[in-house]
């Protein structure tokens, strides 16, 4: 019994560490989108299939992120 609670012990340990380890980088959509929402942007999503369209404004600034097919682009507009 000892040996069977310690080898699940360990399974567990080592479940724990293997997951803690994982790369957890933004992409660049979600680095963009978090800085839109910390500046107040009203944002608007619009989802068609797999396509997926959002629009992002604030007084100074636009930004409209497509993503279709796995392709993402970016179009930042800024007001002078």
């Amino acid at each position: 019994m000892k040996k069977v609670l310690f080898v699940s012990f360990l399974a567990l340990a080592i479940s724990f560490s293997v997951t803690s380890c994982r790369d957890q980088e933004k992409t660049e959509t979600e680095k963009t989108i978090e800085e839109m929402e910390a500046a107040g942007a009203e944002v608007k999503v619009k989802r068609d299939g797999d396509e997926t369209k959002i629009k992002m404004e604030t007084e100074d600034k636009e930004v409209k992120i497509k993503t279709e097919d796995g392709e993402t682009n970016i179009k930042t507009e800024t007001d002078n």
